[in-house]
């Protein structure tokens, strides 16, 4: 697995971002509804058939409800308030995302050779070619070349991938979800894991196998910290042009295609400084890298994160003073932010790792970089 796509899996296992992502593959069941009668399955057979199943044509509604614990002041918090995410398949291999935010919405289209990103909020769009070859790889990995999210399914399917190994695997009774009879699927961390994470529930539709429903829940807490899932779900061939994607008059349009590989030992080195890179498996995972020197020299947020009131113009040492805690240790100086579902370290040289683990974790994984 490439360093990106492992980088997503370990993000999916419990960092706010991966669970960010993850904000399109999963609504509660109805309160007081028994629980739908169905047959028996045993956990290994169930995660195998999420693993191998594939997306039929369907079309949905996700909503997603947190308790994250982010600090108040941290770019980027309110991606995880969603007015309306809107899915769509068709059963091929081309999706459809739409998220609504206020009076946003960004848009991804995967139609099997190109992936359009556009943002309504400053009519900007993104085409990504994707290179021959790469196309099927994309349909059941989940991921283009170059990172972008188009399949949520098989995010899932990534996420219970890189955990089962690492986590007692339970069936606890059924559930219905988006008026779907659905199993739960229980994945608890073993005995050595180090992680801040108590369980991930998983609604599995009985029919489709698709995850309907993820909950994550840390130790010390009743609550899920996140609950995301679908309100709505509708297994139905889509009309064909929800899978075309033409700009907006207006637009501005970036072309990009994938850089092809190459054994340039420094640009390897370059691109590894700060691409993310994963130390540890299963619960345990932690991203490490290194952030552009000229943030830490007191550069601008990126554009996307600046838009929030009172943000503007705010640079990354500012940021820090505001929501994180400074600390000390064999990594040198930095500062770190802890929530209920995860922990971020970043040094003052630039060093960062993040994960759903206690600090010591990340001070260990910071050691190997």
């Amino acid at each position: 697995m490439q360093p990106r796509k492992k980088a997503l899996v370990a993000a999916a296992s419990g960092t706010a971002i991966g669970l960010a992502g993850l904000a399109f593959i999963a609504m509660p069941a109805g309160a007081g509804e028994a629980p739908p009668e169905l047959p028996a399955v045993s956990a290994e057979d169930l995660v195998q058939s999420v693993l191998t199943a594939d997306a039929p044509a369907l079309r949905g509604t996700v909503t997603v409800s947190e308790q994250l614990g982010l600090p108040a002041g941290l770019p980027g918090v309110g991606s995880l308030d969603l007015d309306e995410a809107r899915v769509f398949n068709d059963g091929n291999g081309k999706t459809r995302l739409a998220i609504k935010q206020g009076g946003t919405e960004n848009t991804v289209v995967h139609d099997g050779a190109t992936v359009w990103s556009y943002n309504s909020a400053d009519n900007t769009a993104t085409k990504v070619t994707l290179p021959q070859g790469t196309e099927g790889a994309a349909k059941h990995e989940g991921v283009t070349e170059d990172g972008q999210l188009t399949d949520p399914t098989a995010a899932a399917g990534q996420l219970l991938q890189a955990v089962r190994e690492f986590s007692t695997v339970t069936v606890d009774g059924t559930a219905r979800v988006a008026d779907r009879p659905a199993y739960e699927l229980v994945l608890t961390p073993k005995p050595d894991e180090r992680t801040l994470l108590r369980e991930i529930r998983v609604a599995v539709d009985s029919e489709t196998r698709m995850p309907l429903r993820l909950e994550v829940l840390t130790n010390g807490t009743t609550e899920p910290a996140l609950e995301i899932g679908f309100s709505e779900f509708a297994v139905e061939q889509q009309p064909a042009d929800l899978f075309t994607f033409t700009p907006p008059a207006g637009a501005k349009v970036e072309e990009v295609t994938p850089e092809a590989k190459h054994d340039d030992a420094e640009a390897g080195k370059v691109k590894d400084a700060v691409d993310p890179q994963v130390v540890g498996t299963g619960w345990d995972s932690v991203i490490t890298g290194r952030v552009p020197a000229d943030l830490l020299a007191g550069g601008q947020l990126p554009s996307e994160l600046e838009g929030e009131e009172g943000q503007e113009g705010l640079n990354v040492q500012a940021l820090l003073g505001q929501v994180a805690k400074p600390v000390s240790g064999p990594f040198g100086t930095g500062h770190v932010i802890t929530t209920k579902v995860g922990t971020a370290l970043l040094t003052d040289d630039g060093r960062f790792a993040a994960g759903a683990v206690p600090e010591q974790v990340l001070i260990e994984a910071l050691g190997t970089k």
